[in-house]
């Protein structure tokens, strides 16, 4: 079988060359897809993983990268105490209970580990830092060299290459099938799919001797099913995922059976700008500085209407109250302290930089008089450390908003993670609506739903693709 130098198998060599089967099939090429292809390869499986895309890494490619996990030799470094019990407590809180909670125990659990394979096993390079997101009560959050989960992509990539594991691009799954008693037994699949481009009509089957494992990613990017799970999300609303993260292998395994899961939970990015398509450049002013260290803004009355450091859910909420873009304003100082290089959102027009705060107020339309009497009185709390109007955590690094130049950048949110879809067990088995896990399936990432409940933490997302991605791979080689 030829392969690149990734080890992918392009789509005109898929035509020729694709397994007629294989041990265990992986739909999906992202964190949880991959990790699960490299967990069932080393038990010994022989794997396939099938990619709609004509790259492999999905969503995950274009993420931050950033990894959640309690207990590191960074957080000791810090002076920082965490476990994977106030982990789990964060997530409940943040989930309003919603979640299912032997799955987010596996999850905590198992948190420090999956880090610790993506840096040690995996060769992944991580920042010497340590970040702290809305609803975490403490700094847990890792970010890889060059700020994006390509790192981790190709890491996984290199992985699966030396373990001789081929990726089949182009290959869009239109059926599960299913054996007399249910079992599943492979795929049904087109040749030749390229996203935006009619269907192609050449179909392949690929039988699987032991399993098929769902880690297609959320629905985000279609309009038409999540406007259905929210009226709100119409198409009014910008998405931070690739075109192509649609609903179309939800709906086949909800098809089978597959017992939906909060579907209607669907997580804004309250960071993101209405200035620039996609995930952007601009989400790292807001998530790493303006909600950290400086203010958000109504430009209409110049003063601040929430928590910046509140969870992603209450936050992009708040946002939407108010009825149009609000302004994220920090100063020098905050982003030297971040220490991350803005350059591309500056250059982009995204981010702006202004001599005093009159100009800033003037570029947003800000009342100058109103936008100084917030600065002012947000200035007065955090030399106090408390927030008396929003009991924001004022965090010990920071300090009031007095050095030019000042950076400001308009926020509106974007649909940016789906929690909910099909259900799945501690063995990442999915679970049938008459609540027995359908023989032969499997899942992982953000295809399942139930773990993050009402609003998914920063950074947990991945935590969650690595450690329920190598739980399935793993089962599924001894299914």
């Amino acid at each position: 079988m030829q392969t690149d130098e990734q080890g992918v198998l392009r789509p005109a060599v898929c035509m020729e060359s694709a397994m007629d089967c294989a041990d265990v099939l992986v739909i999906g090429s992202g964190f949880a897809g991959l990790s699960a292809a490299i967990e069932a390869a080393q038990a010994g499986a022989s794997v396939l993983v099938l990619e709609k895309m004509r790259a492999p890494g999905g969503n995950s490619i274009i993420s931050d990268g950033g990894i959640a996990a309690p207990g590191t030799t960074y957080q000791l470094d810090a002076g920082i105490e965490d476990s994977p019990e106030l982990m789990y407590a964060d997530m409940l809180t943040a989930g309003e209970g919603l979640n299912f909670p032997e799955l987010v125990k596996i999850i905590t659990e198992g948190a420090l580990d999956a880090f610790l394979w993506t840096r040690d096993d995996l060769g992944v390079h991580y920042l010497n830092r340590v970040d702290i997101f809305g609803g975490h009560s403490v700094a847990r959050c890792y970010t890889p060299e060059g700020v994006s989960g390509a790192a981790l992509i190709k890491a996984l990539l290199a992985r699966l290459k030396q373990l001789s594991v081929p990726i089949c691009l182009g290959a869009y799954v239109e059926t599960l099938l299913q054996d007399e008693s249910g079992r599943v037994i492979g795929v049904q699949y087109l040749e030749g799919y390229q996203h935006g481009q009619p269907m192609p009509h050449s179909k392949k089957v690929i039988l699987a001797r032991k399993a098929v494992i769902v880690a297609a990613g959320g629905f985000g990017s279609d309009v038409w099913f999540r406007k259905a799970q929210d009226p709100r999300l119409d198409d009014h609303l910008m998405s931070t995922n690739k075109p192509s993260a649609t609903a179309e292998i939800l709906k086949t395994c909800m098809g089978i059976g597959a017992n939906p899961v909060q579907l209607s939970r669907i997580q804004l990015g309250a960071w993101a700008s209405p200035d620039e398509t996609g995930f952007g450049a601009g989400p790292l002013f807001g998530d790493y500085v303006v909600f950290p260290y400086g203010i958000l803004v109504d430009p209409a009355t110049g003063g601040r209407f929430t928590s910046e450091l509140s969870d992603r859910r209450v936050l992009a909420e708040a946002l939407l109250r108010q009825k149009h873009p609000v302004i994220g304003i920090a100063d020098a100082a905050a982003v030297k302290r971040e220490g991350w290089d803005l350059s591309k959102a500056i250059a982009k027009g995204v981010v702006k930089t202004f001599g005093s705060w009159e100009k800033l107020a003037e570029h947003y339309q800000i009342d100058p008089a109103a936008l100084q009497k917030s600065v002012a009185r947000f200035n007065e709390m955090v030399r106090r450390g408390l927030d008396e109007d929003y009991h924001k955590p004022i965090l010990k690094e920071a300090s009031p908003l007095e050095v030019p130049p000042f950076y400001g950048m308009r926020l509106w949110p974007k649909v940016h993670h789906t929690m909910g879809g099909i259900q799945v067990d501690t063995s990442a088995r999915v679970i049938h609506r008459d609540q027995y896990p359908i023989p032969g399936l499997f899942a992982a990432g953000e295809v399942t739903g139930g773990i993050h409940g009402a609003c998914r933490l920063g950074s947990c997302a991945i935590t969650e693709c690595l450690v329920m991605g190598r739980i399935a791979g793993k089962r599924a080689a001894s299914a």
